[in-house]
């Protein structure tokens, strides 16, 4: 394609590449620092991802993250307005590591950036398996439009398609948190407002919320209140406090952000796993703690609401620390732990010195 993407098959692309993908991971938070582009990168692994039809059993026909957004076809469909500079910061990544695939990385550039804003910790998976030619590419279609006659209707009609529910299209939806809407590329928003007008990242577009590159609930509770005019509502925002399914959710969210977080961290992994196809069958995970097949109870080191969390491992450590003296983070110990440790080790240097003496 004009585009100058790299669209050579890979024949090792089965053999992803976990320590390649922690190395991407790196080098993608280095790019979000310098170039603010959370949004964007955000809204490359959603479309990828967001063109899966379940009720196409084949792969690649069904669509899905399956890297075909690379393609100049795909990158034309209006949806993807804007998405080629995406790809641009991306691409010198892929040609670095070629044990990453597109539709891994889009998905990865995705959830860095969500978890580097401030977001909770996502519960991804890797290695999907990248379409290798432009037929390959889905439709124009399959994505949502920001302006349809009956909003409501129009977002289950493609979020169904997709296998998702409405408690998942508001979860999902809560992440237009981050960025901004830019009338040359959507045609939805004003070309700059007072929270826009000096960037960071490029000036201009409307945001939904004022703090547009920090993740958490603000979106909601902006929507409810609707009371800043340099603050954008889509049609299909407003719906989220009209319709009565949406607004058990919208109303949850603007009230509880953890509450939010959670559901946002299964939405988003769910729906980054569309229509993928993965080798080996069952993904892996870059996270230190193997992926057991028991469910983790353990919620507090799943979603770190901190920008920077603890280290899994210094995690693992305080969990066990409290295991030890039949505790755990979720609840309180039977005894207070530390006053005990105070005592005793008062009680030692008691005995030290009178040993001494």
């Amino acid at each position: 394609g004009k585009a100058g993407f790299s669209t050579v098959v890979n024949p090792k692309c089965a053999a992803s590449d976990p320590e390649q993908h922690k190395s991407a991971r790196e080098d993608i938070k280095e790019i979000l620092r310098s170039k603010f582009c959370h949004p964007i990168m955000v809204r490359l692994g959603w479309h990828d991802a967001g063109t899966y039809n379940k009720n196409i059993e084949g792969w690649p026909q069904r669509g899905g993250a399956n890297g075909s957004l690379r393609f100049e076809i795909e990158l034309k469909h209006a949806a993807n307005a804007g998405l080629v500079n995406a790809l641009k910061l991306l691409q010198p990544i892929k040609d670095k590591y070629s044990g990453v695939t597109y539709a891994d990385l889009f998905q990865l550039a995705s959830a860095t950036a969500i978890e580097e804003a401030g977001g909770p910790k996502l519960p991804m998976k890797y290695g999907r398996v990248d379409v290798f030619e432009p037929e390959q590419c889905p439709e124009e279609g399959r994505l949502p439009d920001a302006g349809p006659p009956s909003p409501g209707d129009h977002l289950r009609d493609v979020f169904y398609r997709m296998g998702l529910n409405d408690k998942e299209i508001i979860a999902l939806s809560g992440a237009h948190i981050l960025g901004r809407s830019r009338p040359e590329r959507s045609g939805w928003g004003k070309p700059e407002t007072k929270y826009t007008k000096d960037g960071p990242g490029a000036p201009g577009g409307q945001s939904w919320t004022v703090q547009w590159l920090k993740f958490d609930n603000s979106y909601f509770k902006d929507i409810k209140e609707r009371r800043d005019e340099d603050l954008l509502v889509l049609p299909t925002d407003a719906a989220f406090f009209e319709d009565p399914s949406f607004k058990v959710y919208a109303e949850k969210y603007a009230e509880d952000q953890d509450a939010f977080f959670k559901d946002y961290a299964e939405a988003h992994a769910k729906l980054s796993n569309l229509g993928a196809k993965f080798d080996p069958p069952q993904g892996f995970s870059l996270d230190e703690s193997p992926t057991s097949g028991t469910p983790e109870k353990f919620v507090a080191a799943k979603y770190s609401f901190g920008k920077k969390g603890m280290s899994d491992s210094m995690k693992q450590k305080i969990r066990a620390e409290y295991e030890a003296v039949g505790g755990s983070p979720d609840k309180p110990l039977p005894t207070n732990y530390f006053l005990n440790i105070m005592i005793v080790i008062a009680v030692l240097a008691l005995v030290t010195s009178l040993i001494q003496n």
